[in-house]
């Protein structure tokens, strides 16, 4: 594991209000962080789906942390962090997926796979789905590969 991070970045997609409604995310701004986190961790699992992944497993938690998605993308397992931010400074979402954060998921990822006997059995990869904005226009980057073990 190297100790620099590095992203392999996508351009971001904008959301309009309507169309956040019609993805069950209208209640936006009159939810508890806890419930809001959870819509956007489905509205992730919906944008997975979408590119025929299927979803194995939602917040995985272990001793040694949280995975927000666990899936499969054909033969590869995807572990998948969700992150939201209302701006982009200081480095949104994205950034706040740092090195400290990134250890922590890959040892939570290989308990996972020591727990399900899946060692050497499957190719793995580590996305982040980078979401920010408002109420009123959210924009998401699903960021592929964005760091390896």
């Amino acid at each position: 594991m190297s100790n620099k991070i590095s992203w392999n970045l996508s351009l971001p997609i904008s959301i309009r209000h309507d169309e956040l409604r019609e993805l069950g995310l209208e209640l936006f701004s009159k939810v508890n962080k806890r419930e809001f986190g959870f819509q956007l961790e489905s509205f992730a699992c919906t944008q997975l789906k979408k590119s025929q992944c299927l979803i194995v497993e939602n917040n995985f938690q272990c001793k040694l942390g949280e995975i927000d998605i666990i899936a499969r993308d054909g033969q590869t397992l995807i572990f998948v962090e969700v992150r939201y931010r209302k701006q982009s400074s200081y480095g949104g979402a994205v950034a706040s997926v740092d090195l400290r954060k990134q250890k922590k998921i890959i040892q939570t990822a290989s308990f996972y796979l020591q727990q399900k006997k899946l060692t050497n059995k499957v190719s793995c990869r580590f996305d982040v789905f980078a979401i920010e904005g408002s109420a009123e226009r959210l924009s998401y980057n699903w960021i592929k590969n964005a760091f390896t073990a």
